[in-house]
């Protein structure tokens, strides 16, 4: 009996740490499933959390082993089953409280947080049915007690834990009216005195775009990319490999807006770091005294289209394009911007536990629409830059749009699948990242399209045969028509009788005469015109030869010179932008840009028929050889030799579609 009393002294002794762990654990468990995140105080509470569940941990295992010695004789199947089921939850829950805490929570293992609350919940009731088992079985082992109502419970349990609820919250409160409140965006300065609104009463005139709040914002809030790649490592090492990443310190870009700056000023950079350079619109760099994206060794120079500069979008100002897109600035985590290398591993800690006031932050439904891409992908000109008027330039959501891929017309093509922007340029692609699907996929951040001349110039190979490849996909192709003859002889030999319905005519050509022959560019894979983006600086044509048996040339067209500049008669799909003057302007400089005077492109699901003649020599060896390829090409020779000055080198062609045909050639008789 003495031994017996020791243990039961002893247990008495652990309880009191134990339960009123476990009660502060249960409670501020409970709110926060309730109460949300945003709020400071929430924020407190899951650290508050975290440190009681630690603490009950450790203090619980002395206690059951305690507890489970004094009472091994206990023949009561009841008390012994939940205390045993008791154990066991306390181990699950443990085990995925100390998984959380270590891992943190991501969307694979999202379904351990569910384990864990419903852990929780249970053992709170079996918790509770043990007790109420213990007082109708056992209410003579109350007097062991008279201070308790349960034995192993020590005396004033219910005021020590109306105590510790009371401390416990003033303690939170005191530490939320102690922490800067950074969970409401507050408006910020211009990074440059005197800021000047010159296109209007709005701070980022003449792009469209907007502030949830109507002002400026921090640096942090749209910038410091690197704080996301330290948890999105591989989604961050394809960004970084990214055009959006380099959209600033592309050298072509760097040239044409410091061409615009040197002409209009700072503030019409506006116009193009909107999209190219979001950080130094948004936070009031551009104007005077201000440094622009295309100054080498600033932050928006070497992010250009940030992690935020996409995932800190929630709505858009309108689908006009040139950057109309609203900026929202996340509710911020605890210490996120205390520059305090311990504060700031607390805020790495709650974001890790506690990831759904980020996933609110960054993982906006806008993201998965291509209306999305419609805020950059899409560009006008206006009187306020060209002093001239309104005019409409790239226009690949439009495109898409007017696509039998969008769904969004009567005409469909066979296959239903509505196809959106993210699907092809944004591939799910295998990766290690917390935000992974349950196949372990996310979305591509390389953002693969037809930039071959960036990834070429920054010796990133992976990118420029990864890129090559999705050029390649069939997704334009081009056949060579076979010539269809009128005069083909026909024959007195037998033909068997499943040929006989056959419509086509043998395929020839007669020495002397002139051939014509017709060649069909279609685009059946991309999901709007071909080409896009900058048509007017980037080179697309289509190259055709004709050559005898000795390989002698016939005909050509679309050929390159020795300065590697392409046939000029060629057949191009291109715009040509003129001035007010009507002059070409091929320096891609946009403000001197009113409209065009050619522009070619071939819409998705249509074709382009061009016509090829040339005349038969009598000196040619039969068959003739046709070929003929779609070739492509990042940036024109003339504009590149211009835009790149001494890094100049030349741009590598890539072969969209090719085909080719075999065409014999023959004498013709003279007429008896």
């Amino acid at each position: 009996m003495s031994k017996v009393k020791g243990l039961l002294k002893l247990e008495r002794n652990m309880s009191m740490g134990m339960y009123l762990a476990f009660w502060a654990a249960v409670l501020s468990g409970a709110l926060g499933l309730v109460i949300p995140f945003s709020f400071i105080w929430q924020q407190w509470n899951s650290l508050f959390h975290l440190l009681n569940g630690l603490t009950f941990s450790f203090v619980a295992l002395p206690f059951f082993y305690t507890h489970f010695k004094r009472t091994i004789g206990i023949r009561r199947i009841s008390l012994l089953i939940t205390g045993i089921l008791l154990f066991f939850i306390f181990s699950i829950l443990v085990a995925s409280g100390y998984h959380l805490a270590i891992y943190g929570v991501s969307e694979v293992t999202h379904w351990i947080v569910d384990v864990h609350i419903g852990s929780g919940l249970i053992i709170v009731i079996t918790l509770l049915l043990h007790v109420i088992f213990h007082f109708i079985f056992y209410p003579n082992n109350r007097k062991l007690s008279p201070e308790s109502k349960f034995p192993s419970i020590s005396s004033h349990f219910g005021r020590n834990v109306f105590y510790l609820t009371i401390v416990s919250q003033l303690t939170l409160l005191t530490l939320v009216f102690l922490s800067p409140d950074d969970s409401v965006p507050i408006p910020q300065p211009a990074m440059v005195d005197n800021y000047r609104q010159e296109y209007g009463p709005h701070p980022f005139r003449p792009s469209l775009t907007e502030t949830s709040h109507g002002g400026f914002v921090k640096y942090d809030e749209i910038a410091n990319s690197a704080k996301c790649i330290s948890c999105h490592k591989d989604i961050g090492m394809q960004w970084m490999s990214s055009i959006h990443k380099q959209a600033a310190s592309d050298p072509t870009y760097v040239t044409n807006i410091t061409l615009l700056v040197q002409n209009k000023g700072i503030a019409a950079s506006r116009y193009c770091e909107g999209c190219h350079a979001p950080a130094a619109l948004l936070t009031g760099e551009l104007s005077d005294g201000g440094l622009h994206g295309g100054i080498e060794g600033t932050t928006a120079n070497m992010e250009g289209v940030t992690c935020m500069s996409c995932h800190g979008v929630k709505t858009l100002a309108s689908i006009k394009g040139v950057a109309s897109y609203t900026f929202s600035p996340g509710v911020r985590y605890l210490f996120e911007d205390s520059g305090n290398t311990t504060l700031e591993s607390l805020t790495n800690l709650l974001l890790s536990i506690n990831p759904e006031q980020h996933k609110k932050n960054v993982g906006h439904s806008l993201l998965k629409d291509p209306k999305f891409c419609a805020s950059c992908h899409t560009q006008f000109m206006d009187k306020d830059m060209n002093n001239w008027g309104w005019f409409r330039m790239q226009n690949e959501y439009g495109a898409w749009a007017e696509s039998p891929y969008s769904h969004q017309g009567d005409l469909q093509f066979s296959d239903t699948e509505r196809v959106r922007c993210q699907d092809c340029h944004m591939p799910l692609v295998k990766a290690d990242d917390p935000s992974a699907n349950a196949d372990g996929m996310v979305r591509s951040h390389l953002f693969l399209g037809a930039n071959t001349f960036v990834p070429k110039l920054s010796g990133d190979t992976a990118h420029f045969e990864a890129t090559k490849t999705f050029l390649q996909k069939n997704k334009v192709r081009l056949h060579i028509d076979p010539p269809q003859r009128d005069d083909s002889q026909q024959t007195n030999l037998y033909l068997e009788e499943g040929l006989r319905g056959t419509e086509e005519s043998p395929v020839y050509f007669y020495l002397g005469e002139k051939a014509m022959l017709q060649v069909v560019v279609s685009n059946q894979g991309v999901g709007h015109n071909f080409p896009g983006g900058t048509i007017d600086i980037n080179e697309v044509w289509v190259e055709f030869s004709v050559k005898d048996a000795t390989g002698s040339l016939v005909y050509q067209s679309g050929w390159l010179d020795e300065a590697n500049n392409v046939d000029e008669e060629a057949h191009f799909y291109r715009s040509i932008p003129i001035d007010r003057y009507g002059n070409h302007v091929w320096r891609h400089d946009l403000f001197n840009m009113v409209g065009h005077s050619f522009k070619r492109v071939i819409k998705a699901g249509e074709s382009d028929v061009i016509n090829y003649a040339f005349d038969i020599p009598a000196w040619i060896k039969s068959p003739l050889t046709v070929s003929s390829r779609v070739r492509y090409r990042k940036l024109n020779n003339k504009y590149a030799k211009w835009a790149l000055k001494e890094s100049y080198f030349d741009l590598p062609i890539v072969d969209v579609a090719y085909d080719s045909l075999e065409i014999p050639v023959y004498i013709r008789k003279s007429a008896k």
